[in-house]
């Protein structure tokens, strides 16, 4: 790890993009039925949904990304943008690690589509990491939603943030219901650091923080 500068690991789908929020139009479209009839309260996996008999996630997934344009024209989650502008310019190092690349022979589309899509968001990054072991390209604090990345995180000692979605609920905090949430902790977070105290520690460490409601 790079301890020149305070690093912020951040997801991006469910963290920084409204992932689910685009999925269920696109899905919508794919199931040929009305948006209403598919519930914005999901699992990881999307299973509320009945894909399975349709060919399951992976092949929504693909035709999301490759049909729908998934990565390039999903909305961002309401103020991430500006907050990770205005952590980076406090000297924050954005290191994004994102494990877009699960789907075989996308990846030129995948990898396009996210490069364009920070782009015309405006979101500042110094390091793009497109990978599944999230923890082996090290950040002083992580950020993510998806239950099995928290979990193998905190496993690994790494201070990760839960940013709270309807697939993530049943896990301890810390955890943000909202950019401004996230900004606070990371705040608190870099105060640490910079003083010396910063303990990279798991959910186990946050025992008095009560589960999200």
């Amino acid at each position: 790890m790079d301890e020149s500068s305070f690093i912020l690991g951040v997801d991006l789908d469910g963290v920084v993009g409204d992932f689910y929020g685009a999925m269920r139009r696109i899905a919508a479209g794919w199931l040929d039925m009305p948006i209403e009839k598919l519930s914005p309260e999901v699992s990881y996996g999307l299973d509320e949904w009945g894909i399975a008999e349709h060919g399951g996630y992976d092949r929504l997934h693909r035709f999301a990304v490759t049909q729908r344009n998934l990565f390039r024209d999903m909305e961002p989650i309401k103020n991430a943008p500006s907050t990770l502008r205005k952590l980076s310019n406090r000297g924050i190092r954005i290191r994004i690690i994102t494990h877009r690349l699960f789907l075989k022979y996308s990846h030129r589309t995948s990898i396009t589509q996210t490069v364009d899509w920070l782009d015309t968001w405006d979101i500042p990054y110094w390091d793009l990491c497109f990978m599944n072991d999230k923890g082996a390209v090290g950040a002083h604090v992580y950020i993510d939603d998806a239950p099995a990345n928290v979990i193998s995180l905190r496993d690994h000692g790494c201070r990760t943030i839960v940013f709270s979605n309807s697939t993530n609920r049943s896990l301890p905090g810390p955890r943000a219901d909202s950019w401004e949430e996230v900004e606070r902790l990371v705040m608190e977070a870099l105060d640490e650091w910079t003083t010396g105290t910063l303990d990279l520690f798991g959910a186990v460490n946050y025992g008095n923080n009560p589960l999200h409601d």
